[in-house]
C-alpha cells in the first residue's frame, strides 16, 4: 500500500510498474526471452498483493492472463528441452526454475511433465554454465522445487521431490568459500533464500549472512537484481515466502525517500583501458582508449565504437541482469546459440555486467567469445 508516501513516491511507483509492464509486452512478442520477465513480474506482483487471475495482457492482438501467459511460456521451454541435442531449454534452467516457481507462488499448479524435466536436470547434473556448476541456477530450482513441495500437488513424486532437494542442498553447500560467499558474492544472496526455504537453520547460514551484510556496507550491490536476491535474505525469507503472504493487514506505511538533489560530479581524471577481443576462431584485436575514472565497462565500449579509425562495433541484448553483450565486431555470441561474451580484467573473470563493471585504474579488459 501507498496512502501514506508522499506524491514522488507514489509517482515513483507508479512508474516502475508501467514501465516493468511495458518491457514486458515487447518481450511477450520476441519470445523465448519472455520467459524469465513474465515469471519475475508476477513474482512481483504477487508479493505486492495482486490478484494474478485478474491481471491480463494483449501481445499481437491476443489478450490471455499472466499466469497463462506464463505456463504458455513454460511449456515452449519444455518442448525445447525434449528436442534439444543436449536436454536443455532455449533459455537455460535458472529462467526454467524461476518460471516454476513464479507459477507455484501464483497458485496454479505446476504441470506433470513441466516438473518432471526439472527434476531429470537436477538428476542428471544439467545445471551447468559451461562446465563449471552453476550456483543461481541450483538455487532457484531448490526453490521451486520446494514451492512444489510444500504445495503437496505432486504427493506422489515425494521421493524425487527429497531427493532432488537433498541434493541441490549438498551442491549450494559444497560451493561455500572460506570469506563466507557461496559461488560468489552475487549468488550468495539467491543460495541463502534457497537454503532457509530448504530448511537450513540460521545460524548455518550465519557466514554468508555476515558476507552480504559486508558487502552492502561496502556499497557492492547497485544492480536492480541483485538487490532483490539479497534483500530477501537478509530478512531471513526467500521468494517462496511469498505463496503464503498474506495480505488482510496491510498498514499503507510504506515510504520511500525523496530523490537526492543532483549534484554536477567533479571532472573525473582520465584512465587509460585496452580492450582485446578474441572470436570463437582465435583471432584477436587490440584497441585503446583513455575515460574518465568511474566509467562503465558499457561506457568505454561505447566510447570506442564512436571512434571511426578504431574499427570497434558491438550490439546488446536485454538480459535480467541488464545489457548482455551480443555482438562485437559483427560475430554473434548471443545467449539462443548458448554463447556469450566472457569478459575478464587483469586474468580475472568478471562477476559483473557491463553496465555494472567500473574503472577505477588501468586495466586491460579481455572480450572473449565463449560456449557453454
Amino acid at each position: 500500500g501507498v496512502s501514506h508516501c508522499n506524491s514522488n513516491s507514489i509517482k515513483a511507483l507508479i512508474s516502475c510498474k508501467i514501465d516493468s509492464r511495458e518491457l514486458l509486452v515487447i518481450s511477450l512478442s520476441q519470445p523465448p526471452s519472455s520467459l524469465g520477465l513474465l515469471a519475475l513480474y508476477a513474482l512481483a506482483l504477487r508479493s505486492s498483493c495482486y490478484d494474478l487471475s485478474t491481471i491480463t495482457f494483449t501481445v499481437k492482438g491476443h489478450t490471455d492472463t499472466l499466469l497463462n501467459q506464463l505456463k504458455s511460456a513454460l511449456q515452449r521451454e519444455k518442448d525445447d528441452i525434449t528436442v534439444s541435442q543436449h536436454s536443455r531449454p532455449s533459455t537455460n534452467y535458472y529462467q526454467y526454475s524461476l518460471g516454476v516457481m513464479s507459477l507455484c507462488v501464483g497458485g496454479v499448479r505446476v504441470e506433470h511433465h513441466v516438473l518432471h524435466k526439472l527434476l531429470k536436470a537436477v538428476e542428471q547434473d544439467h545445471l551447468k554454465h559451461g562446465e563449471a556448476e552453476c550456483v543461481d541456477s541450483y538455487a532457484m530450482a531448490g526453490m521451486a522445487l520446494q514451492c512444489v513441495k510444500d504445495s503437496r500437488a505432486h504427493v506422489l513424486r515425494a521421493i524425487e521431490l527429497n531427493t532432488a532437494l537433498t541434493k541441490i542442498q549438498n551442491k549450494l553447500l559444497a560451493a561455500r568459500r572460506p570469506d563466507g560467499h557461496i559461488g560468489n558474492e552475487y549468488s550468495t544472496g539467491l543460495a541463502v533464500q534457497a537454503l532457509l526455504a530448504m530448511g537450513q537453520q540460521v545460524f548455518e547460514c550465519s557466514m554468508p549472512l555476515e558476507a552480504m551484510r559486508r558487502d552492502a556496507r561496502n556499497g557492492l550491490y547497485h544492480n536492480p537484481m541483485a538487490l532483490s536476491q539479497v534483500l530477501p535474505a537478509l530478512q531471513l525469507r526467500s521468494y517462496i515466502s511469498t505463496r503464503t503472504k498474506q495480505c488482510l493487514a496491510e498498514d499503507d506505511s510504506l515510504v520511500l525517500e525523496p530523490p537526492e538533489p543532483v549534484v554536477e560530479a567533479p571532472v573525473q581524471p582520465k584512465v587509460f583501458v585496452s580492450v582485446t577481443v578474441h572470436t570463437s576462431e582465435g583471432t584477436k584485436s587490440l584497441y585503446s582508449v583513455n575515460v574518465p575514472q568511474g566509467s562503465s565497462l558499457l561506457q568505454v565500449l561505447e566510447l570506442l565504437a564512436t571512434d571511426s579509425t578504431a574499427g570497434f562495433t558491438f550490439e546488446k541484448e536485454s538480459s535480467l541482469w541488464g545489457p548482455f553483450l551480443s555482438v562485437v565486431n559483427g560475430e554473434q555470441a548471443r545467449q539462443s546459440d548458448r554463447r556469450y561474451w566472457q569478459l575478464s580484467a587483469e586474468n580475472s573473470v568478471l562477476t559483473q555486467g557491463i553496465r555494472d563493471y567500473k574503472i577505477e585504474m588501468p586495466q586491460n579488459i579481455v572480450i572473449k567469445n565463449t560456449s557453454y
